[in-house]
């Protein structure tokens, strides 16, 4: 192991490094990688567990650089210990995978960071992964002081104490100054100690300059049993040069070329020293990750006219599927009784992980539980969703192997509760995420074979589901992919297309038998995949029909009335949506009220059709 001399040479070499790195790429964030050099190189070259060629090696310890704008220097120090071959001087090109902020196109990173307040949710899901699997790996998260006003991460602070989670070791690198002016307890390491410890963390205070300060912290942070660590690291943003040292302004700004980075360069100089990191282990995995199933898990056991909410469907095909596949584990953020999360947890209790009433770290959770091997099904009321949404947005860009969501008690249709607990926005929001697929179930068999989609295609899927009981379609024989729909009733003789989801599938039934008395014969789609939407299939329905009309529980914007609209062409088209603030009602009355209900869509299809 490197002495504390060369610990220290390594970290000016991180610092030069990230200078001439950012100068190059003439952007970038130097000073804030210069104030947690010192951090970076104990951890790296003397801390640390791993073997440079392999970044999924078990029993190994992983870093989360959560104040994701010191990506210079965790380029610098997997370059230097010889993860990484590529050159931190292509920083920030588009031919290179050293970005501006982490992401996994590095392997040695698990999850994107950058959007400040994840990087610790995602290291206490990966945490909680590895005690899944015996794996004696610990996890180290590099925070900045700014970032720690970020509500997610005390979150993170009180569910990691909650769930004791001891191989987690987090530093706040606190340099006093954020992106403006100076951060909300300077360098009072105290004061932010207090906080954490009344979190029931344990805490520990140091000069995060000083090499053999960091390196007992670290020490003591191993010998800790029962709750996790957090080092808060008093350090000097700008460290090394003295124009630079503690100095407002400089946040997000290079050195510009010539004199000024060569005066910054001269104070820093050139240390000729080389990290030699050999390959470590911290012991032998127990059980390690579970594999993928070799077997089928039974099918579901409904039969059509059975009656059973698609929330309750969902809780059913955790445990059916769970039985045989491992690496499924459910989250909840406290609603579980609700969301029906509970059934898998009272089967699989240890494949349990209770996010109590914190969705955004339940969120970060299983974001951090995926690269660890586990497919993660997160779940709570769909409004509340709203709330973690910054973290799907950045799991879209952490290429997640696995993220499954699913959000209960979805529109109008939940009736009495009112307007906060309905989400109407959940469609939308969920589209607009790249890569994501969003199914909506009308009944229990759908909604148990969309599940087992979402874990077959892997990564982001959400899955909405809805609080009425509903009358089962469909028999075991039906197949639900992404992409599909499913046509109800056709014939040669349809004036219109009626495409639904969820629980308007069943308005639209309704409404078809209405029609049917009044002698007007209409198509009716289930719509249960609405991205990807079967597109092909709709616009052939819109030319032997004439007309589309689209119901959904959910706002006029964003949902599945703009996804078919994308897609298809009519030459007539109608929308029923929810289009004024709702209020509590039956969920009768509620649809009624905003134009969705049977009778409604019979007024649509008859004025289309004109």
């Amino acid at each position: 192991m490197p002495d504390q001399a060369t610990l220290s040479a390594l970290a000016q070499k991180l610092r030069r490094v990230s200078i001439l790195s950012t100068t190059e790429a003439g952007s970038g964030h130097p000073t804030t990688c210069m104030s947690a050099a010192d951090l970076v190189s104990v951890l790296f070259f003397d801390e640390m567990v791993y073997d440079p060629r392999d970044p999924v090696r078990p029993g190994t310890d992983a870093f989360v650089l959560s104040k994701g704008h010191g990506a210079p220097i965790l380029w610098a120090v997997l370059h230097e210990a010889g993860c990484i071959s590529d050159d931190p001087m292509t920083l920030r090109k588009l031919s290179s995978p050293l970005e501006g902020h982490p992401t996994p196109r590095v392997p040695w990173v698990k999850v994107t960071t950058g959007s400040l307040g994840q990087g610790i949710c995602a290291g206490l899901g990966m945490v909680l992964g590895r005690r899944l699997k015996q794996d004696p790996g610990r996890v180290y998260v590099l925070l900045g002081d700014s970032e720690v006003t970020e509500g997610s991460v005390w979150e993170s602070a009180a569910l990691a104490s909650y769930h004791k989670a001891d191989s987690l070791c987090a530093i706040v690198d606190m340099n006093g100054l954020g992106q403006s002016g100076p951060t909300q307890h300077r360098h009072d390491s105290a004061a932010l100690a207090a906080k954490w410890h009344a979190f029931g963390w344990h805490t520990i205070e140091i000069d995060g300059h000083d090499i053999g300060a960091i390196q007992r912290a670290l020490a003591e942070a191993r010998g800790v049993r029962g709750q996790p660590t957090m080092i808060i690291a008093r350090t000097i943003k700008g460290k090394g040069v003295s124009f630079l040292e503690g100095k407002e302004g400089w946040h997000g700004r290079p050195l510009a070329k010539g004199d000024e980075a060569a005066r910054a360069l001269a104070e820093i100089g050139d240390p000729q020293v080389s990290a030699q990191v050999e390959p470590r282990t911290r012991g032998t995995p127990g059980v390690g990750a579970p594999p993928a199933p070799r077997e089928a898990a039974a099918p579901p056991s409904y039969k059509p006219g059975d009656e059973i909410a698609t929330r309750e469907a969902y809780g059913n095909a955790l445990v059916r599927l769970g039985t045989v596949d491992k690496r499924i584990v459910a989250l909840d953020a406290e609603v579980k009784n609700s969301t029906f999360a509970e059934k898998f947890k009272n089967k699989f209790p240890e494949r349990f992980i209770e996010g109590l009433i914190a969705e955004q770290n339940m969120t970060g959770m299983a974001m951090g539980l995926g690269p660890e091997g586990f497919v993660p099904c997160a779940s709570t009321f769909a409004c509340f969703l709203t709330r973690a949404y910054d973290f799907i947005r950045i799991a879209a860009y952490s290429m997640p192997p696995h993220l499954i969501l699913c959000g209960s008690h979805a529109g109008v249709s939940i009736g009495e509760d009112g307007p906060s607990q309905m989400a109407l926005e959940d469609l939308a929001m969920m589209r607009a995420i790249i890569g994501a697929q969003v199914f909506y179930p009308c009944d229990g068999m759908s909604a148990e074979r969309l599940v087992e989609e979402a874990i077959r295609i892997g990564g982001i899927v959400y899955i909405r589901t809805s609080r009425p009981k509903t009358k089962v379609l469909y028999d075991a024989s039906e197949t639900f992919r992404a992409g599909g729909c499913k046509l109800l009733r056709q014939s040669p003789k349809d004036v219109a297309t009626v495409v639904a989801a969820g629980v308007t599938v069943y308005e639209a039934l309704a409404a078809y038998d209405k029609l049917q008395k009044d002698g007007l014969a209409v198509r009716v789609v289930d719509a249960y995949s609405v991205k990807p939407i079967d597109a092909a299939t709709l616009q052939k329905c819109a030319d032997e029909t004439g007309a589309i009309v689209v119901v959904e529980d959910h706002a006029a914007w964003g949902g599945l009335g703009d996804a078919v609209a994308a897609e298809v062409r009519a030459k007539r088209f109608a929308h029923l949506a929810v289009s004024e603030a709702p209020r509590s009602g039956t969920p009768q009355e509620l649809l009624a009220r905003h134009g969705l209900s049977a009778d409604a869509i019979v007024a649509a299809v008859k004025k289309v059709r004109a």
